[in-house]
């Protein structure tokens, strides 16, 4: 995984593909550590279902009890270490711009709002520590939408009134890249609006030259039956007379990506976007292009899937061949995820890995997620042909935030955050999460606005959801509180940050377990070409012991890192204060 760019072939044959996602299905019996699929039902107007439970536990020694250090494999009797796959990395930065900043004093965030305040992510200047230090942003949808969301379109090639112009976009980009900051964008092609003009048209007229660019099935012959793939319901919507697919909610229908005018359009919006100066996309719903009922999920819609952005993939490279694409493809199996990574996407959220790094912090114990890991990766990386990189988080747009999740508990925020940003990967971070905001479910509480100061009437304060915050900041989660605490959980993110560019191997390392002995320690080797460095997290509320023993015939020299100031190594024995994290050279 050297590098990101793709040398992408010309088209896939079906019959190909097929062969080729049933070989990746076989697959899944070496990740035997990896659980079952999980269906996506996350959507902006309807009911969601999680994937089911990651990784299982670890068996270990009694928790506080020294052990004896081993790698995986080692441990498990496996061959000498494999070759280093290093995978260069990048933090990114999910922003929902109408919560964001506001700069014109409506109480919606806009463009010129985000371009203001891009100094906190990242100011450019490497010497600097009150920035995040963030080399990416990710645009949650800025285009025209009757919702607060966004997700359902009426003008692929428009910037939503509320947010600015495309000047102001532009204008974003190019102060983002004098920053060393990408900026991607949502793409939402799997549906439309109800009221962009190809659907009004459409369902109008059963002539029209958009008809076919949807599916109904009183037209193409099918029963209007069945339950949605992406959550609970019939996705057949009756409307003059015939009935439309619309997977996620009525107010998004479904494109027909069978028609060769529909999949040369979203080429096009492709595009589009990134002659505009965007250094790539997020992909809405990508496996439901053709996943669209509960009886469609299986090997043939996945090949279908896969075959659209191979097509799509290669359509990008004409305007910009390191485009970074990473696909929501919300699933839990490893093999469910592979086949969109073989020359169509450059990464999938790990959504598996998400929920065990917050079921370890909360257990408060290794459940075995390094070793899960390592194998997941390098099953993506064979996969792939060496391409990937994977795609970290802690929680989006369509899921409870991290600090509710760990019932407002500040220790776990900070291990769940240290996890992160010490593994594989692109570091996906949503925003509000490195203040610890919190927010459950409906979705507006999950995407509430970004709190800047403790008072929350200051200039750029958004306040388009009322009441305002649930109280966030009454209770001293902001910026300004936060940026004066060296303890704080917006503090841990800005220093965690720098690791990866102080650490080469934290930066673009691949990952191979180690076995610390003490269930309550997560440990792991991370791995560069020219660097390996031991990483151990202390999950609990009491000092843990490690005794380290020399692996892969090299021995533990020096702290590199630490969290706390407490962290002794002595005589290869490591003491652990409570709630730390250490990288070891």
């Amino acid at each position: 995984m050297k590098t990101n760019k793709w040398g992408m072939p010309a088209g896939q044959q079906l019959r190909r593909l097929a062969a080729s996602v049933t070989a990746v299905f076989m697959a899944v019996a070496l990740l035997s550590g990896c659980s079952s699929a999980g269906n996506h039902a996350a959507n902006d107007n309807g009911a969601q279902g999680r994937p089911d439970a990651g990784a299982g536990s670890q068996t270990a020694e009694q928790q506080g009890q020294p052990g004896t250090g081993t790698t995986a494999g080692e441990q498990r009797g496996g061959s000498a270490a494999t070759a280093v796959d290093e995978q260069p990395s990048t933090v990114f930065y999910e922003v929902f711009v109408r919560s964001f900043y506001d700069s014109n004093g409506d109480g919606i965030g806009d463009l010129k709002g985000l371009t203001q305040k891009l100094d906190y992510l990242n100011d450019g200047n490497p010497a600097t520590t009150d920035d995040l230090g963030v080399g990416g942003i990710w645009l949650m949808p800025i285009q025209p939408s009757p919702s607060y969301h966004g997700y359902d379109i009426t003008d692929y090639e428009g910037i939503h009134p509320e947010y600015g112009t495309l000047e102001d976009l532009q204008e974003l980009i190019a102060e983002a890249h004098k920053r060393g900051i990408k900026v991607i964008m949502d793409l939402v092609l799997n549906h439309t609006s109800t009221q962009h003009p190809w659907f009004v048209s459409a369902s109008k007229d059963p002539g029209s030259k958009y008809r076919d660019w949807y599916v109904w099935a009183e037209d193409q012959k099918l029963s209007p039956t069945g339950v949605s793939a992406a959550g609970s319901g019939s996705p057949w919507h009756a409307l003059n007379g015939s009935h439309y697919l619309a997977t996620f909610w009525e107010g998004m229908p479904d494109l027909n990506y069978d028609d060769p005018e529909v999949r040369t359009e979203a080429v096009r919006i492709g595009q589009y976007w990134l002659k505009l100066g965007m250094d790539g996309f997020r992909v809405d719903g990508a496996k439901h292009v053709y996943e669209n009922l509960q009886s469609d999920r299986g090997q043939a819609a996945t090949a279908k899937n896969t075959a659209w952005w191979q097509e799509f993939r290669t359509g990008m490279d004409p305007v910009n061949k390191d485009a970074y694409i990473v696909g929501e493809v919300w699933e839990n199996s490893a093999a469910a995820i592979a086949p969109y990574l073989d020359q169509a996407f450059d990464s999938g959220f790990n959504f598996s890995l998400a929920e065990s790094i917050l079921s370890a912090v909360k257990d408060e114990k290794d459940n075995n997620l390094a070793f899960t890991l390592q194998r997941t990766q390098q099953f993506y990386g064979k996969q792939s042909q060496g391409r990937f990189t994977d795609a970290i988080f802690l929680s989006n747009h369509d899921q409870d935030r991290v600090m509710s999740q760990l019932d407002g508990n500040p220790d776990h925020a900070r291990m769940a955050a240290a996890l992160l940003l010490t593994l594989p990967g692109n570091p996906f971070i949503y925003y509000g999460e490195e203040i610890g905001m919190r927010g459950v479910k409906p979705d507006e509480r999950i995407r509430e606005p970004m709190v800047w100061s403790d008072l929350s009437r200051q200039p750029g304060q958004t306040s388009w959801e009322q009441p305002l915050l649930t109280g966030e900041s009454a209770k001293g989660i902001s910026v300004q509180s936060e940026s004066a605490d060296p303890n704080s959980v917006l503090s841990t993110y800005r220093d965690l940050i720098r690791w990866r560019e102080d650490v080469p191997a934290l930066r673009d390392g691949d990952i191979q377990s180690y076995d610390s002995g003490n269930p309550a320690v997560v440990s792991f080797l991370r791995r560069s070409a020219q660097q390996t460095v031991l990483v151990l997290h202390n999950l609990s509320g009491k000092e843990q012991q490690v005794q380290l023993e020399a692996g892969q015939g090299r021995g533990i020299e020096k702290v590199l890192k630490s969290t706390s100031k407490s962290t002794v190594l002595e005589h290869n024995l490591l003491r652990l204060p409570p709630y730390s994290s250490v990288v070891l050279d």
